[in-house]
């Protein structure tokens, strides 16, 4: 079992930068492939990025690339989303997931879920 909560969400102006943060609970955190989706209003939830066990290996959604940089540090059982040059496209909830298996974006690998942060771009 593992718990997630997210933390680091809030309102910027476009151009800006955040960085989430995913803290897990468990002892196996280690061994799962972490995953950030986001879920704007009125649309469905999509895959943003997504880090294996080790954090040697990364993907990304074309709209994020080179924008957005994911990280783990297993030592703090932590995922990290640093989110540079916002737009307001870019704004929704975000959420944390953990897959027990290869990293993926695919969002039926994952098991476990956090309850979410917003962020909000302004214009």
């Amino acid at each position: 079992q593992v718990q997630l909560v997210e933390s680091g969400g809030g309102l910027v102006q476009a151009g800006g930068s955040l960085r989430l943060s995913c803290a897990a609970s468990g002892r196996t955190f280690s061994s799962y492939a972490m995953g950030w989706f986001r879920q704007a209003p009125g649309k469905e939830r999509e895959s943003v990025a997504a880090i294996s066990w080790s954090g040697l290996t990364k993907y990304y959604v074309d709209s994020v690339k080179g924008r957005f940089t994911i990280s783990r540090d297993n030592a703090k059982n932590t995922v990290y989303l640093q989110m540079n040059s916002l737009k307001p496209e870019d704004t929704a909830v975000y959420y944390c997931a953990a897959a027990p298996g290869p990293v993926s974006l695919g969002e039926d690998r994952y098991d476990y879920w956090g309850q979410g942060t917003q962020v909000t771009v302004s214009s």
